[in-house]
């Protein structure tokens, strides 16, 4: 049990210490790839996750984004705002709460013509519980995120 406690309290501190510094605009894998390499206009047109394909890409926001054909890699280049996710893909929950974390391309939700993703489909859950309020504080949060 004692190592437990240890593991715990290590993931905590790890969350609280990454959470005192300035995050990157947009969440991407260590090979650099947006939404870790998931197209994201393919939430809008096809009504779930895709994984991108190497042959279409594009340089956006300090990011590598991934898509799965040509006509999506040309309608995100021509409005990337539009149909990148909210808050740079980091889960949506997490920037409700003042921090960061990553996400699964799996749990996913558009609301009001926006995308926002979540760590898990179990935070998802969460999130979905009142999706204008956690919008509302992750819309506040979010700028003094990027800004630490």
């Amino acid at each position: 049990m004692p190592l437990f406690k240890l593991f715990a309290s290590l993931c905590l501190w790890l969350t609280l210490a990454t959470s005192a510094y300035a995050v990157e605009p947009v969440y991407s894998d260590f090979f650099g790839k947006a939404i870790r390499g998931y197209d994201p206009v393919a939430y809008f047109i096809q009504g779930k996750p895709v994984k991108g394909d190497n042959d279409y890409t594009y340089e956006w926001n300090d990011a590598t984004w991934y898509f799965s054909s040509k006509q999506n890699q040309e309608l995100f280049t021509a409005n990337p705002d539009h149909y990148a996710p909210q808050y740079g893909g980091y889960c949506a929950w997490a920037v409700s709460k003042g921090y960061t974390a990553k996400i699964d391309p799996n749990a996913w939700y558009i609301h009001d013509d926006k995308l926002y993703l979540n760590y898990s489909k179990s935070v998802q859950s969460t999130w979905q519980q009142d999706i204008p309020g956690n919008i509302a504080s992750a819309d506040q949060n979010w700028p003094s995120l990027l800004k630490q």
